[in-house]
């Protein structure tokens, strides 16, 4: 009998989900749990890792159950992941030497800081790896790590610890510890991959002082990487997919071609374009990156990163106090008719692409006596897409000024906050192209199910994969250009305040 059913697991930042997903991109079945944000100090944020892999396990276990599928119905798993945060552990108990660090941590600026003021080292991240020398990516976590944990530098010199983002923490844990691996996306993230040759770079693990034994191995991520533990799910169920996260959605949004672009929505923003067999190179702020990979022919994106995102309606909930759950920020921001005047930038810890400045901090401008909750919930909710929008700007630059053939001509949209139709208007009359949405709106997760079914023999072809897609609602701008250009100069001049401050 044919396996049907693939099992994405989704490991996010602020929550572990599992989806059952049948061949045809239907959802089965689902589960999620969040975990918690540690905050030791400001600007820094770290994960309980043995808490990411309680959770996740717990839910891959419950969408297997609501599906009524047993181990043995599971073609395969295929796991995406929050990217960047990095996590130490020993090799022989498995354990994690430190709390992971999480992608939006910012303690290592100070080493970035160090690292800038090297003659030609910039130059040299920028053309390995594609990224820019930022807290943001893995090696500097990687070397906090190794400096501040009693023991750890001497531990690695011997060949006793293991670094991985999520993926490979996942991938360890699942396996009983027998594979130590992860895909060319992920690696792309951590500022020490060579993404020209796909290879680890000898010369900036010296830089940072970081010994290759850390290192897991690099595979495609369409790829068999091992089966799991029989005793986890009652059977081995084989791992044949991994994606960072926002490849996987740029992959399950069917992107496969150059100039294919989607924005995420989840707790940042992240707007990719795949470029093809081309590694783009930015003049705007933008980083190259790799996209997922299902052989060993070289795949890339432009990206950019906003750091803040769906996380700022977080903020308006936990720390304003502005509504009770996320799902009243549109009711609350639509009770008005626009800001009224109020900007918010979201800049909680630094801003990301294209401005890359750490030291930024939020700034709500604008403010008059007149000003309420709801002008200023609207504002926040306006952020995403002002971000947004300065992303698709950057691109768009890029391609002027290089001559380059690839314009976005539609944006594909998924993750949490797409579901906000106030939102996705006010990023389609900002960018003046349609925004368009899926019907299935979960494709991160998706975007794993597929890699993983492709490696597994579930799909003969990306063509197979790509005419599965399907919109379920067009957004068309409806804001005069002019209006939009005035919003945007606006925006760029809180964000001056902002960094000013």
């Amino acid at each position: 009998m044919p396996r049907d059913h693939l099992l994405a697991l989704d490991q996010g930042t602020s929550s572990s989900r599992a989806i059952v997903f049948h061949r045809d991109g239907r959802i089965v079945a689902m589960a999620q749990r969040e975990f918690r944000q540690l905050y030791p100090q400001p600007g820094w944020v770290e994960h309980d890792a043995e808490e990411i892999w309680a959770t996740q396990l717990d839910v891959a276990r419950q969408a297997l159950a609501r599906s009524g599928l047993q181990a043995t119905d599971i073609a395969a798993i295929g796991i995406t992941n929050q990217r960047e945060t990095t996590v130490l552990w020993n090799r022989v108990s498995g354990r994690p030497i430190h709390h992971a660090i999480v992608w939006q941590d910012r303690r290592t600026e100070p080493l970035c800081e160090q690292l800038r003021a090297r003659p030609g080292f910039v130059d040299e991240v920028r053309r390995s790896t594609g990224l820019v020398v930022d807290p943001y990516f893995s090696g500097t976590k990687i070397r906090w790590l190794l400096d501040h944990v009693n023991g750890a530098h001497i531990a690695a010199a011997h060949g006793e610890l293991a670094f991985g983002t999520i993926d490979s923490w996942l991938l360890w844990r699942l396996t009983g510890g027998h594979v130590h691996a992860t895909d060319v996306s992920n690696a792309a993230r951590t500022m020490l991959f060579d993404i020209r040759h796909n290879v680890w770079d000898h010369e900036l693990l010296k830089a940072l002082h970081i010994p290759d034994s850390l290192l897991p191995r690099v595979h495609p991520s369409s790829h068999v990487y091992g089966e799991t533990d029989a005793a986890l799910f009652g059977a081995p169920i084989p791992i044949a997919g991994i994606a960072g996260d926002q490849q996987a959605a740029l992959f399950g949004q069917a992107c496969f071609q150059a100039g294919l672009a989607k924005n995420t929505y989840g707790t940042g923003c992240f707007l990719l374009m795949h470029t093809g067999q081309t590694c783009e190179r930015s003049n705007n702020g933008l980083i190259s990156t790799a996209a997922a990979q299902t052989s060993a022919t070289r795949e890339y994106a432009l990206e950019g990163s906003v750091f803040i995102g769906g996380a700022v309606v977080q903020w308006l909930r936990d720390g304003l106090g502005a509504i009770q759950a996320s799902g009243d920020v549109q009711r609350l921001a639509e009770s008005v008719p626009d800001a009224g005047g109020v900007m918010f930038v979201p800049a909680f810890t630094g801003l990301g692409a294209p401005y890359w400045n750490a030291d930024a901090r939020g700034a709500i401008v604008g403010l008059t006596r007149g000003s309420t909750v709801a002008h200023i919930a609207r504002a926040a909710l306006e952020s995403i897409a002002f971000q947004s929008a300065a992303l698709l700007q950057a691109m768009a630059a890029d391609a002027a000024a290089g001559g380059s053939p690839l314009a976005v001509s539609e944006l594909r949209v998924d993750g949490g906050a797409c579901v906000n139709d106030l939102l996705m208007q006010f990023q389609a009359d900002l960018l003046g192209i349609p925004v368009v949405r899926p019907k299935v709106t979960e494709t991160t997760a998706l975007g794993a199910a597929y890699l993983a079914g492709l490696a597994a023999g579930v799909y003969a072809s990306r063509d197979e994969v790509a005419a599965q897609w399907q919109a379920e609602r067009r957004f068309h701008p409806t804001l005069p250009r002019e209006r939009a250009a005035e919003l945007m100069a606006r925006w760029e001049h809180a964000v001056r305040q902002a960094v000013a401050a």
